[in-house]
């Protein structure tokens, strides 16, 4: 099975065609020290490696098993069908408590979404992203609330969790408000989780922490993304945040999953294996 593994590996580096120099692992930021804790289970958004999930899905989910994931999360099946992807993610001895969908497949899809997720073995159903047509104004916010109770709702009937992942336009001030405090304040935290991704809310210049604070456990995945001294997204240890001080803080946000992410690797396997590498050694 390893070398088969090995194989799939050698083959998307050369697919994804590495070059001397971009971003390599021994270029990177020494790992934080710090009192000893460190990551159990590393995750990884499909997002990050999109193109080589265009080419083949079960491929993708080898390789990077023979990088050290142990969790996926979704953003789309390429045409495969729950039944079909369920026997990927087993036959490469990979979780996927996670995926991504969008406002749409809530909206219009609501029951197939949920059914989809639940037949693959998900556990939560994450809200991905508001396209700007859709957060005009805070109205469109409050109109959403109804909505995303909603999903929570048939979630919960599932056994699944609806949750919502940021960005840095949810921090936005709007006629006074931060739609995000607004969801936070108006959606029951039963019904909608959050995932933070802590590039997003650092971009928008948020500390995480009274995050923690006002709204603890509220926060059970993250999307590990980091950002370098210009504000654009770097590999995980590449950049200048300090995971180790956050992680050191799970207990008290909620963190359970952690899903290493890149919107727009250079080399998107070059950057899991990177990404996977720091956070192996890193402490907290």
């Amino acid at each position: 099975m390893m070398n088969t593994l090995q194989t799939t590996r050698r083959r998307f580096l050369s697919m994804a065609a590495v070059t001397t120099g971009a971003g390599l692992f021994t270029g990177l930021n020494a790992p934080a020290m710090g009192m000893g804790s460190r990551l159990e289970t590393i995750g990884i958004q499909l997002y990050t490696v999109r193109d080589l999930m265009a080419k083949s899905v079960s491929d993708t989910l080898a390789a990077l098993v023979a990088l050290g994931y142990k969790e996926v999360e979704f953003a789309g099946y390429y045409d495969h069908s729950p039944a079909e992807i369920r026997t990927m993610l087993s036959g490469v001895g990979l979780s996927s408590p996670s995926t991504h969908v969008q406002l749409t497949d809530i909206r219009d899809s609501l029951e197939k979404t949920m059914d989809s997720a639940a037949e693959i073995g998900h556990d939560y159903v994450v809200l991905a992203y508001l396209m700007p047509n859709e957060r005009k104004s805070i109205d469109d916010y409050k109109s959403y609330i109804e909505l995303f109770s909603k999903a929570g709702e048939a979630a919960k009937q599932r056994g699944l969790q609806f949750g919502y992942h940021n960005h840095h336009f949810e921090f936005e001030d709007m006629e006074g408000m931060k739609p995000y405090d607004l969801m936070l304040q108006q959606i029951d935290s039963e019904l909608m989780k959050m995932t933070m991704d802590l590039y997003w809310i650092h971009r928008a210049g948020q500390d995480p922490f009274y995050y923690f604070d006002k709204y603890p456990g509220r926060f059970k995945q993250c999307h590990v993304k980091d950002m370098n001294k210009d504000g654009g997204i770097e590999n995980v240890g590449a950049g200048t945040i300090d995971f180790a001080k956050i992680f050191a803080q799970s207990e008290r946000a909620g963190f359970e999953h952690y899903y290493v992410e890149h919107d727009m690797p250079i080399n998107s396997l070059q950057t899991a294996e990177n990404s996977i590498a720091y956070l192996k050694e890193l402490t907290f």
